[in-house]
């Protein structure tokens, strides 16, 4: 692990992700990372309960990490890459809240009760979430404003007070190359920086599954009632086509 990213989500981090990787440090860890590899998600289901993990295992593949939840246990992730630099990501504050609230954070009510007793996995995930962020950074008060913007600056001033100076970069992604580029000791590209804003699609994406699972159990009853009927022909001793 070469640089680990101790700033939340929504600040610029999937911008961050590609970053990285153009300029070698990858791959890249990230929340979609979490989805995508078989056992990590009950890892930090386990991390979220306070537990420790085995974080050479868990990052064996990558040489960055940046983004929930990764950035949620910077410290643990500084004792175990020793030699690894820290980049924050920031941006205003305010700006921040509305765009946590309006994309991730709606994310909590994706998964229906019916799904969650149904499909473990997805009841985990939710659970792991919910640990580590929005019930353990924020303490379950991230829809109060003023608690989630201050707890914002805290744990900005939080890594500043914990990471060495010469190990840390407080760094807005709309700089660019050039402060990144200098900071980990790597040539500047000629492309442009990545600039990610996945809000959109983001929010497409919830629209689809929220429709999706809410005509899920429309459609199974449907398909039960069917069913019933069909059993009841035959055993009137109706006909079927």
């Amino acid at each position: 692990m070469k640089v680990i990213g101790s700033g939340f989500g929504r600040t610029g981090t999937l911008s961050m992700k590609r970053a990285l990787e153009e300029l070698g440090v990858g791959p890249c860890y990230h929340m979609e990372e979490v989805i995508r590899h078989r056992g990590h998600v009950d890892v930090w289901h386990r991390v979220g309960q306070g537990e420790g993990a085995d974080w050479q295992d868990v990052f064996a593949d990558f040489e960055s990490a940046v983004d929930f939840p990764a950035s949620v246990v910077y410290r643990e992730l500084l004792e175990a890459f020793p030699d690894a630099m820290v980049v924050h990501t920031v941006r205003d504050p305010e700006r921040w809240y509305d765009s946590t609230f309006e994309t991730i954070y709606q994310g909590r009510t994706l998964v229906p009760g019916w799904l969650r007793r149904v499909c473990p996995p997805a009841r985990r995930f939710a659970e792991m979430v919910d640990l580590l962020v929005w019930d353990g950074i924020f303490d379950g008060r991230f829809e109060d404003r003023a608690y989630a913007v201050a707890r914002f600056d805290e744990w900005t001033a939080e890594v500043v007070a914990t990471v060495p100076a010469d190990r840390l970069l407080v760094f807005d992604v709309r700089d660019g190359w050039r402060p990144l580029c200098d900071f980990l000791g790597l040539l500047q590209p000629d492309t442009e920086f990545p600039r990610v804003n996945d809000r959109a699609s983001m929010l497409r994406r919830f629209r689809l599954i929220r429709v999706a699972t809410r005509a899920l159990p429309v459609v199974a009853a449907g398909l039960g009632m069917a069913a019933v009927a069909l059993v009841r022909r035959r055993g009137a001793g109706g006909s079927t086509p």
